[in-house]
């Protein structure tokens, strides 16, 4: 088969080494890949065929780089994995069209309802499909409100930003934990917060991110990952989620979840949700799970689904090319753990 070059973004992250190995251990073709991020890293050379500074995806410049790149490169396909650079690929898709490079964005439709939580949690109360309680805030004058309506000081709540990804802008509040309790009985890394303290990060700057105040879910977590075609799944496995570190899974297992996997069909279909997507559940006190977002991009932890037969983001690149798609059957029971792996540079 044709060999391809192929772009990342975000390159250097944690996820980079597995991502890379799903490319390059295809079973096909020799795949070149091009890895681009904010700062060069030469530890990195050892992973990619070549790396490329780009600006913030953010910067008016981010796209003309690209374009530069995939142009000086020869790439065949950009594989985008900061939900920030999905429209704007989008609105300049013509000027990769026109360079004979493939984009891996699905829909604006899709995009712009699932990047904003608010929004698409009210998309899915619409559809009459499942949610949890959720409230908006727009200022810190409403925090209170919002937590109240959706169960607090009852129950325990979370607030996440709307339109933030990797853990940033969530904390959880259970009125059972002290300030106390948070700092002796908790890891560096958690989650947890008191109301107080929350309201007073809130009030000391006089506006804020959006973000919204929901119902906690006690449970487990996990994602169904998947590939769809315009409404349908074309592919799709559900990963336990067994330990996490910042919202990264540092130990899973793949498993059948019909439950999960009938709310991914009603989602992807209610959307038209068109490519890859990242679909992360959470239960509840009732055991069943529960959608809590999507990514509509390629996700960071892939190599679980190679390694149980399933290489969704080759897979991906075989569906914008338009090459047939095999039938695959998804080994279930395959698991886990990352591990620290060194990378060096003179």
């Amino acid at each position: 088969m044709k060999d391809l070059t192929v772009m990342l973004s975000a390159c250097g992250a944690q996820f980079a080494p597995g991502m890379v190995n799903c490319l390059k251990d295809n079973g096909e073709r020799n795949i070149r890949v091009i890895g681009i991020d904010m700062h060069y890293d030469k530890t990195l050379e050892s992973l990619y065929d070549a790396i490329y500074e780009v600006p913030r995806a953010t910067d008016e410049h981010y796209i003309d780089r690209i374009l530069e790149i995939c142009r000086l490169e020869k790439v065949d396909v950009v594989l985008p994995f900061m939900s920030a650079e999905l429209l704007p690929l989008l609105d300049r898709i013509e000027d990769f069209n026109q360079a004979g490079v493939k984009v891996a964005v699905g829909d604006r439709h899709s995009i712009e309802i699932t990047t904003n939580k608010y929004s698409f949690y009210t998309f899915l109360k619409e559809q009459g499909l499942k949610v949890p309680k959720f409230a908006l805030v727009s200022k810190a004058s409403e925090l209170k409100e919002a937590c109240e309506a959706v169960g607090y000081p009852n129950h325990p709540v979370c607030v996440k930003a709307t339109e933030l990804s990797g853990s940033r802008g969530i904390r959880m509040i259970d009125p059972s934990k002290s300030s106390f309790d948070i700092l002796f009985g908790e890891k560096p890394n958690s989650f947890f917060t008191t109301f107080e303290d929350l309201q007073a990060t809130l009030n000391e700057h006089p506006t804020m991110p959006e973000m919204m105040a929901m119902e906690y879910l006690p449970g487990e977590e996990g994602s169904v990952d998947l590939i769809a075609d315009h409404g349908e799944i074309v592919y799709m496995a559900y990963r336990e989620s067994n330990v996490n570190l910042a919202s990264i899974p540092q130990e899973a297992t793949l498993s059948y979840n019909e439950e999960a996997y009938q709310i991914a069909r009603d989602v992807v279909k209610s959307l038209g949700l068109h490519g890859s997507a990242d679909l992360d559940f959470k239960y509840d006190k009732d055991g069943h799970p529960v959608l809590m977002e999507i990514n509509p991009r390629i996700a960071a932890t892939m190599q679980i689904f190679k390694e149980g037969g399933l290489n969704l983001p080759y897979l991906r690149i075989k569906q914008l090319l338009g090459e047939e798609l095999p039938s695959i059957e998804v080994k279930y029971g395959v698991k886990m753990k990352r591990r620290y792996l060194e990378m060096f540079a003179c």
